[in-house]
């Protein structure tokens, strides 16, 4: 019941802008429901006169104006429908485009938590199957509902207002249309549900392999893959079946009740002119209009069941957009502290932080980066290392203790005014569909080409990207094949120079290179950190041998700082560490 209701909730927001074009798309169904209703009186008449012209002699003009106003209301009423329609399709586009930028902004306001546990093809199915069922369903099921609902109504009015006994004729299947739609409709939901997570879960999955695909050829996990893409794509099918037959069986039982419906009627006028209750040839002109009406009553149940489907579906994916929506964001901190350049540096105070109530990742660690000086964090994987990063550019906020910039915690600072004055370059480098120009101007958007060409000739990539057909215009593929690993290190590199940030966090940017482009980047690197107060994340060593202090955690503890020479003195752990990696260098 509750996610029914965030569901509601969530379509009640983004209909409620274009009120008005529902409240017109309403007039014009109900106008249209109104000549739609008012017809089968018109066919009826005009059965009663063609019967009494052709019997008795009667008026033929008569028959015919009969005849014209019953084309009228079908032209009219498919007037009505038209111009509903055109309204409708305009305010669902627009309606959903909300939805989309609205989704979009909010991801980009989320934590970083939220994107490491939840799969990227999850949260793309979002924008693709949720999203676009959302607008299948606005862009057919509204229109219907208030169409089909104004005619269920309009259609049970008129029919006891002409003949109570007919009109009871012609609902006498519905006590059974109902019980068979709720047991069906109870069904399809579970069922329907069940096939969005499964499409999400191997959206996901999907999503997983393509990344790793290089991976996968290089060990010959293909079969293995496929294997696993078949338990994936079984549980999506068997999901998609079960809510497809319970929500799909709904429109032929109700077109077989409807025919049932029509046969009543049939036997029902007919009894009533047997019994003398109904006239002729008035009575042949009712039992036509009646089952005219027959149609029309069973019309909505037949129309809404076949789109049931559709709405379970919109309806499944507005819960799950509805929840992204009330998912934690980052706290901005909008009206605190702007961040001033540095004067004494950072310190993490007593700084502990735990994923979750039962883990703690770091325990007190207790941190000095002076203005201008370089710290290297060492130590082996899983001991904290890129743990700290995400706190110092909050990530992650502390769970105890606190990060401070020149005395003042970063939970004071806002957001904004923290992340223009912490650059960081990460482990995996990304660069972004455009021009090299594009990519490393990313962070300045107003930065001129004199100062993208300074930022890249520091970086140690200036002289490749002008050895290019199109220097700095080049295209940058999706997949950034344009560049080797270490080169869109360098992109990133050069990226983080333009912004020229007062503090910079390099998290182990030469793990993922070979020693001839560890050399090149280490020089960008050297040039990145002149002057500037820094943490370097370090796995191989010999790139932090000249830092002013190195900390070496273990398990999320610091077990030992000092310089280089100091803390190989101390023969302990980071001797340990340097001697076996020189062995293998």
């Amino acid at each position: 019941m509750r996610d029914s209701k965030l569901a509601f909730k969530y379509f009640y927001k983004y209909l409620k802008p274009h009120w008005k074009a529902i409240f017109l798309v309403s007039v014009f169904s109900l106008i249209s429901t109104f000549f739609q209703v008012l017809a089968p009186t018109y066919l009826g008449q005009a059965v009663t006169k063609l019967t009494s012209y052709l019997t008795n002699g009667g008026s033929l003009n008569s028959f015919l104006e009969i005849v014209t106003l019953l084309a009228a209301s079908y032209l009219l009423s498919t007037l009505a429908i038209f111009i509903s329609w055109v309204i409708m399709s305009n305010f669902t586009a627009h309606a959903n485009n909300s939805m989309r930028k609205s989704l979009f902004n909010k991801l980009q306001r989320m934590t970083i938590r939220y994107f490491d546990t939840h799969q990227d093809g999850k949260i793309l199915s979002l924008f693709t199957s949720d999203l676009d069922n959302i607008f299948n369903a606005m862009n057919q099921a509204i229109f219907e509902l208030i169409a089909q609902v104004s005619l269920f109504v309009g259609t049970i009015y008129v029919m006891f207002r002409i003949n109570i006994k007919m009109a009871l004729f012609t609902v006498l299947t519905l006590p059974l249309a109902l019980f068979l739609a709720l047991v069906l409709i109870k069904k399809a939901r579970k069922y329907i549900g069940l096939q969005q997570r499964e499409i999400s879960n191997l959206n996901g999955f999907v999503n997983e392999q393509l990344h790793g695909q290089a991976v996968i050829i290089t060990n010959g996990l293909q079969k293995q893959s496929v294997e696993e893409f078949k338990k994936y794509n079984q549980a999506v099918r068997s999901a998609m079946f079960k809510g497809q037959f319970y929500s799909g069986i709904l429109f032929p039982l109700m077109n077989g009740l409807a025919t049932l419906n029509f046969a009543i009627v049939i036997a029902g006028g007919t009894y009533l002119i047997l019994a003398k209750q109904v006239s002729m040839p008035a009575g042949l002109g009712l039992i036509v209009m009646f089952i005219e009406y027959s149609y029309s009553y069973f019309q909505p149940l037949t129309q809404l069941s076949s789109l049931y489907n559709l709405i379970e579906l919109a309806l499944t994916g507005a819960k799950r957009l509805a929840k992204v929506e009330q998912e934690k964001e980052e706290n901005r901190v909008i009206d605190g502290q702007q961040l001033a350049p540095l004067k004494y540096g950072l310190t993490l105070e007593n700084v502990s932080l735990g994923y979750s109530k039962d883990r703690e990742i770091l325990h007190g660690i207790n941190v000095t980066v002076p203005k201008g000086k370089t710290v290297a964090v060492v130590g082996p994987t899983g001991s904290g290392k890129t743990t700290i990063m995400n706190l110092v550019n909050r990530f992650y906020d502390v769970s105890a203790g606190k990060i401070a910039l020149d005395g003042t915690d970063i939970r004071e600072f806002t957001l904004t005014s923290l992340r223009n004055n912490v650059g960081i370059v990460l482990q995996d480098s990304v660069v972004f569909s455009g021009t090299i120009f594009e990519n490393i101007a990313f962070g300045k958007r107003d930065a001129t080409l004199a100062e993208v060409e300074n930022a890249a000739k520091k970086a140690q990539i200036h002289d490749y990207i002008s050895s290019l057909p199109n220097g700095y215009e080049t295209k940058i593929s999706e997949n950034g094949d344009t560049f080797s690993t270490g080169q869109r290190q360098l992109i990133s590199i050069a990226r983080t120079l333009l912004t020229n940030p007062d503090f910079l966090i390099l998290d182990e940017a030469t793990s993922n290179v070979d020693t001839v482009t560890e050399e090149k980047i280490q020089v960008a690197m050297d040039e990145v950190i002149k002057n500037r107060t820094s943490f370097v994340i370090a796995h191989r060593l010999k790139t932090i041998i000249n830092a002013d202090k190195i900390i070496v955690l273990k398990d999320g503890s610091v077990l030992e700082q000092g310089t280089h020479q100091e803390l190989l003195n101390l023969k302990g752990f980071y001797y340990k560490l340097y001697m076996d990696q020189m062995a293998f260098d």
